[in-house]
């Protein structure tokens, strides 16, 4: 019995701390968008983190009263199946063929979440692909893709080396001074950035996101 409620205690948690993908994940209107940040750790005391981002910039955050981590895990390309719900962030080919930069599996807790194709920062001109995996094609170098989502479709290429990734719950404890992190902050009136939740790689894994 004990063992079942740690279960459903799981469970609920990991389902709790992924309601903040539609913010940090997803498309927003333009109004609102989220201010994401990728770097490490540089300092946190529990109330706030300071973030050394990749562009060089020292940014404080502070944190929610009841903020979470996720932790950020390694799959393989085979892990990706028909119907898994991904997120893709790809750039467009010299060919106009879209190729992974890297591919995110979401939990099934997680499912639709920012479904669609819209624009994204993780490189100049890279676009977010949320959606669901219709089929999956063996390709010369690697995979290819055909994703379903609300409005369309998109086929992308995944090559062999591209980072894939998946969301676990994780601890405070495992964000700590060098880890590496991605967020999504919400930027206040007075231009103080705060966010809910961490997501840290785990083992020193980089986010790639």
């Amino acid at each position: 019995m004990t063992t079942i409620r740690l279960m459903l205690a799981g469970a609920v948690a990991l389902v709790a701390s992924l309601g903040f993908l539609a913010d940090a994940l997803a498309q927003t209107p333009p109004a609102s968008p989220p201010t994401r940040l990728r770097g490490s750790i540089a300092a946190i005391d529990g109330k706030t983190a300071t973030i050394a981002t990749r562009e060089g910039t020292s940014v404080p955050v502070k944190l929610a009263d009841n903020w979470s981590v996720m932790l950020v895990s390694p799959m393989a390309l085979a892990d990706i199946k028909e119907n898994s719900f991904v997120g893709i962030a790809s750039l467009k080919g010299p060919d106009g063929s879209l190729n992974a930069l890297e591919v995110l599996i979401f939990p099934e807790a997680a499912r639709g979440s920012g479904e669609g194709h819209y624009p994204w920062d993780l490189q100049p001109e890279s676009m977010m692909t949320n959606a669901t995996v219709a089929t999956v094609a063996a390709a010369p170098d690697g995979q290819t893709l055909t994703l379903k989502y609300k409005d369309g479709t998109q086929t992308i290429k995944v090559k062999p080396g591209t980072p894939i990734v998946t969301f676990a719950p994780g601890d405070r404890a495992d964000a700590k001074v060098g880890a590496k992190v991605f967020l999504g902050a919400t930027k206040g009136a007075d231009g103080e950035l705060t966010a809910g939740r961490l997501l840290v790689g785990k083992d020193g894994l980089t986010p790639p996101m």
